[in-house]
């Protein structure tokens, strides 16, 4: 990730204002289009209703991005593998269960333990703080995969109306955070979310079904979805039913 002096800087004073990332325009991929010393619920809200994200490094102040183009995973589109397809069926076998908003805190700070040879992680205390906060008020929400009552993989997402934004997933058995992806988008699908943001390419979402498209597609496809009534979360959660 490249930072430039020229790009905003988000004040305090926007702290109880909304701040305007719709009129700013992206330089380039590399860039971040705003950067900022601080987190809460209101401005996640504003910068995802307007396709923005925030991902940092260590020792970097907030770091906003609006990607172009943008990987999306239209959930009519899920590639489930024939090996993954075994694999669902034995775990489900074995008593597989999958759950929702069961335990946000776990889920989040599993997928903030660094990964392979990194020390560090982009989910900081300030990113965990902000996401609970938002899960608190029903806009982010964990999806967990249990084996013999054991967390074992899961993932976590901001959702504004019929738009799902995912933010990250881990697993602690092979292939479980692809089960609770494939759980989530037949889900989705059954309750009229057409696309999950995966917002950056990856040979692992590809492989399941995920394309990049522009910026401005993005956006057309997206925009219409937060305006829609929210998704029935705690009536009719995420479960492992779908699966079978």
């Amino acid at each position: 990730m490249k930072t430039s002096s020229s790009i905003p800087w988000i004040d305090q004073e926007f702290e109880n204002s909304v701040f305007d990332f719709e009129r700013i325009t992206s330089v380039s991929s590399e860039i971040p289009i705003a950067a900022s010393c601080y987190l809460n619920s209101k401005i996640l809200l504003n910068a995802y209703r307007n396709g923005v994200f925030p991902w940092s490094g260590p020792y970097q102040p907030i770091l906003w991005w609006r990607p172009d183009p943008r990987m999306i995973l239209q959930t009519n589109k899920i590639k489930v593998s024939n090996s993954l397809h075994k694999n669902i069926k034995q775990y489900l076998k074995n008593g597989l269960k999958i759950s929702t908003d069961k335990c946000f805190r776990e889920v989040i700070q599993a997928c903030a333990e660094p990964r392979d040879t990194s020390q560090s992680t982009w989910i900081t205390k300030d990113i965990v703080s902000a996401y609970e906060e938002l899960n608190r008020i029903g806009y982010a929400h964990s999806i967990e995969v249990w084996t013999e009552s054991k967390l074992v993989g899961g993932l976590y997402l901001v959702s504004i109306g019929k738009m799902v934004f995912g933010e990250s997933m881990f697993f602690r058995k092979a292939n479980v955070s692809k089960i609770a992806l494939v759980a989530l988008a037949k889900w989705l699908q059954k309750h009229g979310g057409k696309i999950i943001d995966c917002q950056q390419e990856t040979n692992h979402l590809a492989s399941m079904g995920a394309s990049p498209v522009s910026s401005a597609q993005f956006m057309r496809e997206m925009k219409p979805l937060v305006e829609n009534p929210a998704l029935p979360w705690t009536i009719e959660p995420v479960s492992e039913v779908l699966l079978k």
